[in-house]
């Protein structure tokens, strides 16, 4: 990832970073709350960052405004790093809060031209962001928000994850959330700079924190994902169903999701991944973003090959344990409502017809085998799942593993109804289908959906009549 620093941006902000606090203390207590920290040594390091971003500022200047000066001295970096792990302290993080300490910082970002400082920084500001009034402060200081964002487009990946961060504490903090994302929504360079580090990073960390950031932009407000898929969307010329692509259209967003998501498939990142498909299932959720997901045809293509890859390839492989499905849950659900929505879409395209996807129905088949192998029948006789480190009753893994079996049936179900005699031959020839099989998804998709399970039977007896015989006397309520 490459991209320059647009420090030229905080010209409003060029003015020399405000000094320390005096260091005389009324009270004479040199400790920081109930804490070890001396206030004296606080002031010091922060004395020396301000003179440091002065000096920095002076020595670049005609140099370039895009360029980047000499690095810290070591010994002060080992001091302010001192002083970032401190702050992750409340009683620091409130004593810096005290005496102005963010506006202190402000001022040495926009002077800054070490990548470092910069950093480091971004960092004391984000642990500060961790407690509740802290967060609260920070989030409502406009100015230092304003240039928070700008760092988006920062050339240094360090600088851009220590800033999404931060984002992601203030997004999850009810309050301050709605600051930022009204924040956000009028500062359109942030989607345009987040686009470009999710195509274009390798760094599995950095598009993690990305990635954390956008799903709670989209999870906390609608508004945003329809802000920044509109480029997304078909022509006003193209009638709804029609794949024809659009040169207007700027799949960015779709197209930045499953850069980073392969990107972060292929590091093994589980965690990563599993936020993107995420944020792929909440672009389901508003009118416009399916079309954002299918059009133009290449981005369809694009989606539903990753999405199909992961799920035959990468999750509940046959030679798993059952319990992997609860590592797995969340993902495959995303993936599977993806599917769902992308299918409703009523497109005819060769990439979404059964016959190009016949491992799929194994993978659901399977899907809902690893489900019934993770229940057990209660004291009571009720259906409980097991977590995976306990066989205590878990209610909130219970409820996530419903969700999947809810979504895995609905989707299977138009799968079956779809299948044409020739998808069903094959299906049993590969050992996507078996009796076995088939009997563990009946028990899910039944009674709810027996139109499609008798449209699947039919087509079925005329493959093996044999099997749809049996299967008729396992579910007596299939025959005609």
């Amino acid at each position: 990832m490459s991209k320059p620093r647009d420090l030229c941006k905080l010209a409003s902000m060029d003015r020399n970073p405000s000094p320390p606090p005096s260091e005389e203390d009324e009270n004479g207590d040199d400790a920081i709350g109930d804490t070890i920290y001396s206030k004296h040594w606080v002031f010091s390091i922060l004395s020396k960052l301000v003179e440091v971003a002065v000096v920095e500022a002076k020595e670049c200047d005609g140099s370039g405004e895009n360029e980047v000066c000499e690095e810290l001295d070591e010994e002060l970096e080992t001091e302010i790093c001192k002083m970032w792990d401190m702050s992750m302290n409340e009683d620091v993080a409130l004593f810096l809060q005290e005496f102005n300490v963010p506006e202190i910082l402000l001022g040495v970002l926009a002077k800054s031209r070490s990548a470092r400082l910069t950093e480091i920084c971004v960092g004391i500001l984000g642990n500060m962001t961790c407690f509740h009034e802290t967060c609260l402060f920070i989030s409502k200081y406009e100015e230092l928000g304003e240039v928070l964002l700008l760092l988006l487009g920062d050339s240094d990946s360090q600088t851009i994850l220590e800033t999404c961060r931060l984002l992601s504490t203030c997004l999850s903090h009810q309050e301050a959330a709605a600051i930022w994302t009204d924040r956000i929504r009028n500062q359109p360079s942030v989607c345009d700079n987040i686009c470009f580090v999710m195509s274009s990073s390798t760094n599995a960390d950095l598009l993690v924190k990305v990635g954390e950031v956008v799903d709670k932009l989209f999870d906390l407000d609608e508004e945003m994902i329809l802000m920044w898929i509109k480029p997304c969307a078909p022509s006003d010329a193209a009638p709804p169903g029609s794949t024809e692509e659009n040169p207007s259209t700027k799949p960015e967003l779709v197209h930045s999701v499953l850069e980073a998501a392969k990107q972060l498939r292929l590091e093994h990142c589980c965690e990563g991944l599993d936020i993107y498909m995420h944020i792929l299932q909440l672009l389901t959720t508003v009118d416009g973003g399916i079309h954002s997901l299918v059009f133009p045809l290449k981005v369809g293509q694009a989606t539903w090959s990753l999405l199909y890859d992961i799920i035959c390839h990468d999750l509940c492989q046959p030679d798993d344990p059952s319990l992997i499905i609860q590592e797995q849950k969340t993902m495959l659900a995303s993936i599977l409502s993806v599917f769902s929505a992308m299918s409703s879409a009523q497109l005819e395209e060769d990439y979404m017809k059964i016959d190009q996807n016949i491992p799929l129905v194994g993978s659901l088949m399977r899907i809902l085998q690893f489900l019934e192998d993770c229940q057990r029948t209660s004291p009571e006789g009720s259906d409980q799942i097991l977590t995976k480190n306990s066989e205590e009753f878990d209610p909130e893994e219970d409820m996530n593993l419903k969700e999947l079996k809810d979504i895995c049936a609905e989707f299977l179900s138009t799968v079956l109804s779809k299948m044409s005699q020739d998808d069903v031959s094959e299906a049993l020839k590969q050992g996507f289908l078996s009796e076995k099989t088939c009997i563990t998804a009946f028990r899910n998709l039944l009674p709810l959906y027996i139109t499609s399970v008798k449209i699947f039977i039919a087509v079925l007896d005329a493959v093996d009549h044999g099997v749809a015989s049996s299967l008729g006397k396992e579910f007596p309520s299939l025959k005609p």
